[in-house]
C-alpha cells in the first residue's frame, strides 16, 4: 500500500478496505486532522475531489455512489467541517445512501483537556446515522467492513466513522484488508407457495395497479415489472425516483405521483378504484400527506427487500425478498388477462396529458418540453428542489430507470448541481444536465468552482424566476401577504465566466434548443439561465 513505509498506516487500511468494497471516489474539504487520510485514499486508488461545501460534496458522493454502485465516500474535518455536512448527510438518510463518513477527530491524548472545534460528533449525528464509530488501530478494518456493511444494508443509509490524525498516522498493528463477502441469495421460484398464492390474487385481479419506488429501480426490476404489467393490463405509477422504471412513453405508464396535488387527484381516484394495488420496492419517504392510507389493506400488497419502518399505509400481505427476483417469477406464473374493463387508466392518462399540457408560450412547460424534444433518452438529468421539480417530474418522459435524479425524501435545496458533478465524476461518458432554480444556484454557487477545476463539460439549465416561486405559490394560497421570496435578477452568464464556463441567458424556445445542442462540443461547463415571470406557475401542477 504505502512503498516506503514497512507497515501500511492505520489511514492505509482504512482506505484499502474501502476501495476492496468499491470506493473509488472520495468528496470534501480538507483540514489538518483528515491530511493523513486524504494522502491514504490517494495511494490506494480512491481519487479524492475538492468541493466547496461540506453538505455539496456529500450530494456529489450520492450523485457518484448512483452512478459506480459503489459506496460514497465523504471526507470533512473537526468540528465546522462535520457541522457543515448535517445537511448532505441527512438527505443520505432520506434517499438511501450508502455513504461512508469520514471525520478527523481531535487526538485522544488532548481531547479532555483541549475545547477548540471539540464537539461531540457522534450526538450531532446520532438521529441522521444508521450507526458511529471511532477507528482505533486494533481494529480498523474490521471497524470500516462493519460499518459498510451497515450503510448497504436494506434500507441504504450513512455511517459515520470518527478517525485522528495520531491514530491516522500510526503504524497498524495488524494490517489486513477485510474484503466483501460474496453473499448468495437463494433464487425465488413460482413453486414456492408464497409466491403461488401472489400469483393467484393477481390471477384474480380485474383492476390491478401498481406503484413502484426507487428500490424498485435500483434493483433493476423494471423489465419485470413492465411484462408483469402488460401481462395483466396493469397501469404503472412511480414515485419521482422511480421514474423510468417502464418507458413512460409505454401506454401502461402513468407516470410519477407524490407532489403534484393535480397530478394526485387523478391517480388517487384510480386507485380508489383497484381492487388490488401492488406496491414494489416502494418507500412513500417520496409521498405527502394526501398519500396517507391510500387505499384499503385488504387490497395492499407489497413488496420489499426489508420490512418498512413507516405508518403511510398498511397492508394485508408483505413479501420481503428481492424485487427483481420476485416479479420476475411472478411475471411468468400469472397468466395473460384483460383489465379495467371500462378502460379508466386510459382516461387518466388523457386527463394527465391535459393538465400538464400547455400553449408553446415562453415559461417552464416549454422549457421542459425543450429538454424533451433535444436531450436523448440516455442522458441523466439532475434536478433541484422548487416549483420547478414539481413541474419537470411531471412533464420530464423517462426512457430509462434511474435517469432522473433528484432529492425527493429530503427535498432538500441546492442538490441537482452536486449529484450532478458525483454523477459525471463516476461516470464521464455520460451526457449529464443540473436543471436549478435560480435560489437553489445562488444557495450553492461556489461549486461551479468545482466544475471547473474538475474540468466536467456538464451542462446546467436555470429557470430563473426571480422568487422562490413554490413559497410564494403557497403564501398566496393560504391568503398570505408574499414575504421573503423575491430574488434579485442576477446575470448567471456572466457568472458562469467568471467561473470558467460558457453562460447564455435566452428567453425563448429556439434558443434554448440551439444552445442545448451546442453545450454537447463543449469541453468545459455550459449553463444556460432561461428567464421567465414567476406567473408561468400558477396553476401548473
Amino acid at each position: 500500500m504505502n512503498e516506503n513505509r514497512e507497515r501500511p498506516r492505520v489511514a492505509d487500511t482504512i482506505a484499502a478496505t474501502l476501495y476492496e468494497h468499491g470506493g473509488r471516489h472520495a468528496f470534501g474539504m480538507p483540514g489538518g486532522e483528515v491530511i493523513t487520510l486524504v494522502d491514504a485514499l490517494e495511494k490506494a486508488g480512491i481519487r479524492f475531489h475538492l468541493a466547496r461545501h461540506e453538505t455539496a460534496a456529500a450530494s456529489m458522493a450520492a450523485g457518484a455512489s448512483l452512478l459506480s454502485g459503489g459506496p460514497g465516500i465523504l471526507v470533512t474535518t473537526v468540528g465546522p467541517g462535520l457541522a457543515n455536512a448535517v445537511n448532505g448527510i441527512a438527505d443520505a438518510l432520506q434517499e438511501r445512501v450508502p455513504l461512508v463518513v469520514l471525520s478527523g477527530i481531535v487526538d485522544r491524548s488532548t481531547r479532555t483537556r483541549y475545547t477548540h472545534q471539540v464537539i461531540d460528533h457522534a450526538a450531532l449525528l446520532r438521529p441522521i446515522v444508521k450507526a458511529s464509530f471511532e477507528v482505533e488501530p486494533e481494529s480498523a478494518a474490521s471497524t470500516v467492513a462493519r460499518a459498510l456493511a451497515i450503510a448497504c444494508a436494506a434500507p441504504m443509509g450513512p455511517v459515520h466513522l470518527d478517525l485522528s490524525p495520531a491514530v491516522a498516522a500510526t503504524d497498524d498493528p495488524a494490517p489486513r484488508i477485510v474484503r466483501p463477502a460474496t453473499i448468495r441469495r437463494p433464487s425465488v421460484v413460482a413453486g414456492d407457495a408464497v409466491v403461488a398464492s401472489l400469483a393467484k390474487r393477481l390471477d384474480a385481479a380485474r383492476r390491478p395497479i401498481i406503484l413502484a419506488g426507487f428500490e424498485a429501480a435500483r434493483d433493476g426490476a423494471g423489465e419485470a415489472i413492465r411484462r408483469l404489467a402488460e401481462k395483466i393490463e396493469a397501469p404503472v405509477v412511480t414515485t419521482y425516483k422511480g421514474k423510468g422504471l417502464i418507458d413512460e412513453t409505454h401506454p401502461l405508464s402513468l407516470g410519477a405521483a407524490g407532489l403534484s396535488p393535480a397530478a394526485d387527484r387523478v391517480l388517487l381516484a384510480l386507485f380508489n378504484e383497484a381492487d388490488l394495488v401492488l406496491m414494489v420496492g416502494y418507500d412513500p419517504i417520496e409521498m405527502r400527506l394526501g398519500w396517507l392510507d391510500t387505499v384499503d389493506p385488504d387490497r395492499t400488497v407489497e413488496l420489499s427487500a426489508a420490512p418498512p419502518d413507516h405508518a403511510m399505509h398498511h397492508c394485508s400481505f408483505r413479501f420481503v425478498a428481492n424485487t427483481a427476483a420476485t416479479v420476475e417469477v411472478l411475471a411468468e406464473a400469472v397468466a395473460d388477462h384483460s383489465s379495467w374493463a371500462e378502460r379508466e387508466p386510459a382516461g387518466a392518462a388523457n386527463e394527465l396529458k391535459r393538465i400538464f399540457g400547455r400553449p408553446h408560450i415562453w415559461g417552464p412547460h416549454a422549457i421542459i418540453e425543450v429538454l424533451n424534444e433535444t436531450v436523448g433518452p440516455d442522458a441523466l438529468v439532475t434536478v433541484d428542489s422548487g416549483a420547478h421539480r414539481i413541474l419537470l417530474s411531471q412533464k420530464w418522459v423517462c426512457r430509462r430507470p434511474l435517469s432522473l435524479i433528484q432529492s425527493a425524501g429530503f427535498c432538500t435545496m441546492a442538490a441537482a448541481l452536486p449529484l450532478a458533478i458525483g454523477a459525471k465524476v463516476a461516470d464521464p461518458s455520460r451526457r449529464v444536465i443540473a436543471v436549478m432554480g435560480d435560489g437553489g444556484l445562488e444557495m450553492g454557487v461556489g461549486e461551479l468552482a468545482t466544475l471547473r477545476d474538475l474540468a466536467l463539460p456538464l451542462t446546467i439549465v436555470v429557470f430563473q424566476d426571480c422568487s422562490l416561486a413554490l413559497i410564494a405559490m403557497k403564501q398566496r394560497a393560504s391568503g398570505l401577504a408574499r414575504a421573503g421570496v423575491t430574488l434579485g435578477q442576477t446575470d448567471f452568464a456572466r457568472l458562469a465566466e467568471g467561473f470558467g464556463g460558457y453562460g447564455v441567458n435566452v428567453d425563448d424556445a429556439l434558443d434554448l434548443q440551439r444552445e442545448l445542442s451546442a453545450a454537447e462540443s463543449r469541453s468545459n461547463f455550459t449553463l444556460i439561465s432561461c428567464r421567465f415571470d414567476a406567473d408561468a406557475y400558477q396553476d401548473a401542477f
